[in-house]
């Protein structure tokens, strides 16, 4: 089969949907030199397992053409640039304070704030080199650097300043550790903190590098804007004086007291920005006379705790004092911010559905997938097709081959291919949220405003089959074959424009995984609902984790995976609240929203051996039932077959449950069987650590086909299975999955109410057998 490989050329959207009369832009770079061929193709199929259709495209007119090929730089890691120009290009006596929180102190070259450029060997800089505290002057032919004698120690605050005095030739490297019961690693009784003074001669002064003042990183030329030595950690209140303040004045500032106004140049208040709905600003304010206000660049996580964090609360928002630090991180990426070589307005009329890109370089290949939306207010067919773009973003760039337990996880070797390779050395494209920073901290933040290398048709994942995005092509191709007509929306238009979304259409499908999930979405489908909507959730593992999208940022998506639940990595401590909304982060089902509530069903096991199959329950040969029946006999199994795993019933599955919100007159269709003890029972449900929680022993560990009717004739079909979607093509869509799944669909986009269901006889499936 022809998978997705490892290329030189990439390029992303300005947008991940677009409508008729609006234009989307591409962004392409290449390390070759020469042209590329650039064409807009409709995606129909993105599997390339033989055993199906295989993959499927159609160009459209649009773009088509050859192009330059260029080279465009990704400059990645966070930093606040301040454009002061002018005040505080001291060429004279100067203190920088700042409170720090060093998550990488071994590492080298490490600029915490200063007006340095590293290309002129012009400025100052404080900074950390090699676990100790450092001041950098360049006096423009050559840079002098000052190291003092204490070595950090990780994930601790302390209190830092240097002072340069020229009439004494004297500079000062000041350190206290400010370590609390809860607000570092260690607590205040270890010895090795550390902390202390440094002096000595300076017999130079820092030239004017012609640049900004920047925290978290310093310039690397005077003619270019990238920005390199990353500082790893947390900065809280940092300042500058256009004097040396006393070792007596840098004491009272590390008390807590307020700082001294007299030779004050800047103070900024990272609290400031914090409001009741969160933080949604870039910007950092100055409380200095000269009001010299910065930006913040690749979006640093803020919302995080501070030195003064006492431990007694965890919202930033009921205690902003207590939070005013931000955490830079030398691989955060927002935005690569390469220029725009292709544009293309949407024609009118144009049909919606799932779009890319292609671009074509010799051997090299890559596409750049949007989805064209219908015309806005309106829907153009009954069924509409929800993307679950939310849960694309979290996944985007994932490093999982680099996760040691992966294998574990998988219950086999993982299958490694050219791709994943070429991930596990190329960072400069940003991480996922299932990965962890440089500095060893979860990633809060995914962005679509880069590439992404397995947001992509062909792409398979580490247990060798499609995952996400391609997997979601298996609805897509299966609608396609059956003539059924269908309109497109993502996650982004659901969570700004919610239930008016919804309430065009007869029948709202999911993908194959919507995991991650905003409130407004989740208030969107209540409402629908509720409103005589139907659904039909075609996946696993959905409606899990609380995310939110940025108010403003359209591309920009944040999670933080707090104390429970499947997770990659936890958030630290008082910060499992989400910065763009001020609201808990988790799992929904901490916060009394669990999937069964909405769609039946809910996450119950993950396994990535095999699939299974379902087997049919009383409710099926209800005449309330038969609908979905029809053409399907009684006892057949249903999904012993696939794309994915070999069946219908796999890889992440959900379950039936009255104790978590299955509303009670849910139909119980089907269960599967045969999961193999790679199959555990998740996380979420375990109080204690107990044996016989896989698939050979425990009966929670199913996938439940249910369906239940709502008010004012609505109604929800499960299927439970990330895999279902994945047997829907299986014989040109001539089998027991699909015929199920249109059988329901039909009737869904029916006018005809949906009869409210008497309430069955409650039936707990029977424990699996032993093998």
């Amino acid at each position: 089969m022809t998978e997705l490989r490892a290329t030189e050329i990439h390029g992303y959207g300005d947008r991940a949907s677009v409508g008729p009369g609006e234009t989307i832009e591409f962004k392409v770079s290449s390390t070759a030199a020469g042209t590329y061929r650039a064409d807009i193709v409709r995606l129909v199929n993105g599997d390339t397992n033989p055993a199906g259709p295989g993959f499927t495209e159609v160009e459209v007119d649009g773009v088509s053409g050859e192009y330059p090929a260029r080279f465009q730089p990704t400059d990645a890691g966070s930093y606040i640039l301040v454009d002061d120009g002018g005040p505080l290009a001291t060429e004279g006596a100067l203190t920088l304070h700042a409170f720090i929180y060093p998550t990488t102190p071994q590492k080298h070259d490490q600029i915490v704030l200063g007006r340095y450029v590293k290309g002129t060997n012009a400025g100052y800089a404080l900074s950390i080199n090699d676990g100790r505290l450092s001041f950098l002057i360049g006096d423009g032919d050559s840079t002098t650097v000052f190291e003092a004698d204490q070595l950090f120690h990780p994930s601790c605050w302390y209190s830092v300043a240097v002072t340069l005095d020229p009439a004494a030739q004297r500079y000062t490297l000041y350190s206290r550790p400010v370590v609390n019961s809860v607000n570092s690693l260690l607590a205040p009784i270890s010895p090795i903190i550390g902390g202390g003074d440094s002096t000595g001669v300076v017999d130079i002064l820092p030239a004017d590098s012609a640049g900004p003042f920047i925290i978290g990183g310093g310039r690397t030329s005077s003619h270019d804007e990238a920005v390199d030595s990353h500082f790893n950690g947390k900065v809280d209140s940092p300042k500058v004086w256009s004097r040396a303040l006393s070792v007596v004045e840098l004491d009272s500032i590390t008390r807590g007291e307020r700082p001294t106004s007299d030779g004050l140049l800047a103070w900024w208040d990272f609290a400031a920005a914090i409001g009741s709905d969160g933080i949604s600003t870039d910007a950092v304010h100055d409380n200095g006379p000269l009001a010299l206000h910065g930006q913040c660049v690749n979006f640093p996580t803020r919302a995080v705790t501070g030195w003064r964090w006492e431990g007694r609360e965890e919202n930033f928002i009921h205690a902003p004092e207590q939070y005013g630090a931000i955490h830079f991180h030398d691989d955060d990426l927002e935005d690569c911010r390469w220029d725009t070589d292709i544009s293309w307005e949407i024609p009118p009329g144009f049909r919606t559905g799932i779009y890319a890109l292609r671009l074509l370089q010799g051997e090299s290949e890559d596409w750049v997938p949007f989805f064209v939306l219908p015309p806005a207010g309106k829907a153009t067919a009954r069924v509409l097709m929800l993307v679950p773009t939310t849960s694309y973003l979290a996944y985007a760039n994932e490093h999982f081959n680099d996760v040691q337990i992966a294998q574990s996880i998988f219950g086999r070797t993982s299958v490694i291919d050219e791709l994943d390779f070429w991930l596990h050395s190329h960072t400069e494209f940003g991480r996922s949220t299932y990965d962890t920073h440089t500095d060893g901290s979860g990633v809060h933040y995914s962005s679509w405003l880069r590439p992404i290398v397995n947001l992509r048709p062909k792409f398979r994942t580490v247990t060798g089959g499609p995952w996400q995005f391609p997997a979601d092509l298996h609805l897509a191709a299966w609608l396609e074959s059956l003539g059924i007509e269908y309109d497109i929306a993502t996650d982004r238009e659901l969570h700004d424009e919610g239930d008016e979304l919804l309430s065009r259409y007869k029948v709202v499908l999911t993908g194959s995984h919507p995991e991650y999930y905003t409130r407004q979405m989740l208030d969107a489908w209540e409402t629908y609902l509720a409103g005589g909507g139907r659904g039909m959730y075609l996946g696993a593992n959905g409606f899990y984790w609380i995310a939110n999208w940025h108010p403003e940022k359209k591309h920009l998506m944040e999670v933080r995976k707090a104390e429970w639940g499947s997770r990659a990595w936890q958030a630290a401590p008082g910060e499992y609240y989400l910065q763009t909304n001020g609201e808990r982060s988790g799992l929904w089902r901490g916060r009394a929203r669990a999937p069964q509530k909405l769609f039946g069903t809910g996450f119950t096991s993950e396994g990535f051996d095999e699939s299974s199959y379902y087997v049919q329950m009383p409710d099926t040969r209800d005449p309330q039932a038969a609908f979905i029946m029809e053409g399907i006999d009684p006892g057949e199994k249903i999904g012993d077959f696939g794309l994915v795993g070999g069946g219908a019933a796999g890889s992440e599955i959900d379950r039936y449950d009255l104790s978590l919100g299955t509303p009670p007159h849910t139909f119980l269709l089907a269960y599967s069987e045969g999961h193999s003890d790679n199959y555990p029972r998740v996380v979420d449900d375990i109080m204690f650590n107990y044996p016989m929680v896989g698939g050979t022993m425990d009966p929670n560990v199913r996938a439940d086909i249910t369906y239940f009717t709502t008010s004012q004739g609505g109604g929800m079909f499960s299927t439970s299975s990330i895999a279902w979607c994945g047997s829907l093509l299986e014989n040109d869509a001539i089998n027991n999955v699909s015929r199920m799944t249109e059988n329901v669909l039909r009737r869904f986009m029916a006018d005809e109410p949906l009869p409210p269901l008497h309430q069955p006889q409650v039936v707990t499936p029977p424990v699996p057998a032993s093998p």
